[in-house]
C-alpha cells in the first residue's frame, strides 16, 4: 500500500515528534530534524495558510531546514527552504510534491 505525501508527511512528522518526547532532541538524527522543519511548514501552511503559524511553533525552522538539507545533499529540499520566508509561502505548494518525494527517498534509505 502506497501512501500520499500528505499523509506520509503527517505521520513520519508524529513519529519523529513522539521519539524527540521520549528521548529528547539530541536523540533525532540530522534527517529526523530536517522532516519535523517540514511537518512544522505544512502545519502552518495547512492549518493557517501562511508559515507564520510555522514560525510561531519552531521560529528557526527554515534556517534549520536549508542548513540541514545542504548537509543532506538534498537539493530540492535545500532550494525550497533557501527561499526568503514570502517566497517559500507562496511556492509552497507547488514544491511539496518534490520535497516530499527527496525526502521520503532519503529516508527510506538504509
Amino acid at each position: 500500500m502506497t501512501i500520499d505525501n500528505e499523509t506520509w508527511i503527517i505521520d513520519a512528522g508524529n513519529i519523529i515528534i513522539q521519539k524527540e518526547a521520549d528521548h529528547g532532541r539530541q536523540a533525532l538524527w540530522p534527517l529526523e530534524r530536517l522532516i519535523y522543519c517540514f511537518w512544522v511548514a505544512d502545519y502552518g501552511m495547512r492549518n493557517a495558510g501562511d508559515l507564520a503559524t510555522a514560525c510561531d511553533l519552531y521560529e528557526s525552522f527554515q534556517e534549520e531546514a536549508s542548513q540541514l538539507s545542504k548537509a543532506l545533499n538534498l537539493l530540492v529540499t535545500q532550494s525550497a527552504f533557501a527561499l526568503s520566508l514570502a517566497d517559500l509561502e507562496q511556492q509552497y505548494f507547488q514544491r511539496f510534491d518534490a520535497i516530499c518525494d527527496e525526502l521520503r527517498s532519503a529516508y527510506a534509505a538504509p
